[in-house]
């Protein structure tokens, strides 16, 4: 019984660090159709933003609170500077902007190489989070229970503008019908724009997260981008509940299949399953309500 349990969490822990790195991705490849490669960048500046600002810092916890409000400004500065500088000019042409993006992510793997240098670095983990907690038998590190409940946060907080105020309502009527809300006099390029700082931004945030379970480096973004896709399309494009459901349900799915297999054969497991399971439901778990004749 405890071994389950002790998978379960794992799972949930996983699925907590797929949904962070995936919400901001629900918002810019749900409304925008960019397939941003250079997500997984942004996840890799939120992560050296926590390191910067421990040096500057002689408090861990500190710094931890600092670097998540940085690291979304700078997550969400990056993103605003692609998408004026390249992105507005690829809307509606999907594979040039992955191609683009994928382009811009090994520059700014290079200046974070360039900058920071080669070896990975390590960001202290506040006195607050260090060691663990006993639930039901199983001994669960506090660093993944703080994951878990700032995934459920921010996903919270993103679901809460969009559904209750005037940026929410004027996204959610882009999502459906780009032609129609321009003609209502909303400003799709305005969304567009505080739409990307916005995804941007809670990649910066996942980024500072993942310094609490590992070390940093030019890469560490790449290892969470693929996942971050299989979240977004398994959930249904722009479906924040779509992405819940499917983050903790692969969680737990490759937390049970890495305990009775192996990590790698685990993984390759998963996305067999995705695959079967687009072929029955290519939407996802959820579809987006248009008002395209489309």
């Amino acid at each position: 019984m405890d071994v389950v349990v002790s998978q379960i969490f794992t799972g949930l822990s996983t699925g907590s660090i797929m949904l962070l790195a995936a919400t901001g991705l629900v918002l810019t490849f749900g409304q925008m159709g960019v397939i941003n490669m250079a997500h997984g960048e942004f996840i890799m500046a939120g992560s050296y933003t926590a390191y910067v600002v421990q040096q500057a810092t002689a408090s861990a916890g500190a710094s931890l609170l600092i670097s998540l409000v940085l690291g979304f400004l700078v997550g969400g500065a990056m993103g605003v500077i692609i998408e004026i500088t390249l992105l507005r000019h690829l809307y509606h042409r999907p594979l040039d902007t992955l191609l683009v993006t994928f382009g811009v992510g090994l520059v700014l793997q290079q200046v974070a190489r360039d900058v920071f240098g080669a070896p990975a670095v390590n960001v202290r983990t506040p006195s607050w989070l260090s060691g663990s907690v006993e639930v039901l038998g199983a001994v669960v590190p506090r660093t993944r229970l703080f994951i878990l409940v700032l995934a459920l946060v921010c996903l919270a907080a993103l679901a809460a503008a969009l559904q209750y105020t005037a940026l929410g309502r004027r996204t959610r009527a882009v999502m459906q019908s780009r032609d129609l809300a321009e003609s209502s006099g909303i400003s799709s390029r305005r969304v567009d724009l505080t739409t990307f700082f916005i995804g941007s931004g809670l990649a910066g945030v996942a980024g500072v997260a993942l310094t609490l379970i590992g070390s940093t480096s030019s890469t560490v973004g790449q290892s969470y981008l693929i996942n971050a896709f299989l979240v977004v399309v398994a959930g249904g494009l722009g479906q924040l509940r779509g992405a819940l459901i499917a983050a903790f349900v692969l969680g737990l799915l490759q937390s049970f299949l890495e305990y009775s297999t192996t990590a790698s054969v685990a993984q390759v497991l998963v996305f067999v399953v995705i695959v079967v399971f687009l072929q029955f439901r290519p939407q996802g778990l959820f579809s987006l309500k248009t008002r395209s004749l489309v």
